[in-house]
């Protein structure tokens, strides 16, 4: 038995727990004319970070894996403006702290599919 204090960073997986959580978020939003095209575009542009991580993972060559994480940081900074976007058609304050608990974790996978790019040459 190891006893691992680091254990392996896992970015799959968390950009995947992440779309776990916009979908989660997105149900208990009350449905309206203006929560529904936000709701729509939150689902989609939240949930694709991680299928295009997971496709980079899998990437066939170096410019491959570059292009899918440029769209990654591309969803990632989407889902940052629909989540500040849907804070403010929101009244409910639980659900517009839940939105700003998103809108940092998508904030952080931002930076950290920043510096991938910027590292693959």
């Amino acid at each position: 038995m190891t006893n691992d204090t680091n254990p392996k960073y896992d970015l799959e997986e968390r950009t995947a727990k992440f779309g776990e959580e916009i979908i989660k978020f997105c149900r208990k939003i009350p449905k309206d004319v203006i929560t529904l095209p936000l709701i729509n575009q939150l689902v989609k542009c939240g949930t694709s970070i991680g299928a295009n991580y997971s496709e980079a993972d899998d990437a066939e060559s170096k410019q491959d894996f570059k292009h899918k994480i440029g769209i990654c940081k591309k969803e990632s900074r989407e889902t940052k403006h629909f989540l500040r976007m849907m804070q403010s058609a929101l009244s409910d304050v639980k659900l517009i702290e839940e939105g700003k608990v998103l809108h940092q974790e998508a904030k952080e996978l931002n930076l950290i599919f920043n510096t991938i790019y910027k590292k693959v040459s």
